[in-house]
């Protein structure tokens, strides 16, 4: 096989907020001592297949930011570095890496990553949201058709910021590159579609700590000829993969 670009979107692992089943949005949950653990498993199942990363980007949520910590606690011994910024203007901090593998790899927390903005209902559960907000929650009900709650961001929104972020790992990145994206589930599902070209998006199953990863020629991403559709080009090689939870 060629050279590619190897692209690793990793759920965080469970938090509190995801243990009591709350609509968590931009709100700041610390990882439940199960996501604790689910973290060291992904860590040490990445570690044992040697998946090293070139480039990290992570959400600066706390449950994914934490999560990211626990899975390169295992490839370094380094902190994390404390700045939170976006893509664009991110404080990037180089890691060395063993002898035998990459050099270095970049650290950097991208805005872009972040979880649906949910609005009046971040941090309520249904049962609590119905409560106070009856009639709204009535009409989310009763149809599938998008409504707007009050100080949530749009699907369109949310669709804009994947395809600002997928647009910039192919400007920022090369073949050979091996890139962790540690994200939200709902965030992911847009971020998939873009990186697929579907020009709508699919409801995606993404268990916490699942990977899903792609390899991609960066260098013949933009033609327009028939490679569009060499299989031996894009390839998917794994989807809402959480076998490591079984260990």
């Amino acid at each position: 096989m060629h050279r590619v670009m190897k692209l690793l979107f990793i759920r965080h692992a469970q938090s509190t907020g995801n243990k009591e089943k709350r609509m968590q949005g931009h709100g700041e949950y610390a990882l439940s001592s199960e996501g604790k653990q689910q973290a060291e498993k992904l860590a040490r199942s990445l570690l044992a297949e040697a998946w090293y990363p070139s480039h990290v980007y992570s959400s600066p949520l706390k449950r994914t930011a934490q999560t990211t910590q626990i899975l390169l606690e295992h490839f370094q011994t380094a902190p994390l570095p404390a700045a939170v910024s976006d893509l664009i203007d991110s404080a990037e901090t180089v890691i060395e890496t063993p002898e035998n593998e990459p050099k270095s790899f970049t650290i950097a927390y991208a805005d872009e990553l972040k979880e649906f903005q949910n609005g009046i209902f971040q941090g309520l559960t249904w049962a609590e949201a119905s409560k106070r907000y009856p009639d709204l929650c009535r009409q989310l009900e009763a149809s599938p058709d998008w409504i707007q709650i009050p100080g949530a961001e749009t699907p369109q929104a949310a669709r804009q910021r994947a395809n600002r972020f997928i647009q910039s790992l192919f400007e920022r990145h090369q073949n050979g590159d091996q890139v962790w994206i540690v994200t939200h589930s709902w965030i992911l599902q847009h971020l998939i579609a873009e990186l697929m070209g579907c020009d709508r998006s699919w409801r995606l199953r993404a268990n916490n700590t699942a990977l899903f990863e792609f390899w991609v020629d960066q260098s013949r991403w933009h033609r327009s000829d028939q490679n569009r559709f060499n299989t031996d080009l894009w390839q998917v090689r794994r989807f809402n993969d959480c076998r490591h939870l079984k260990s």
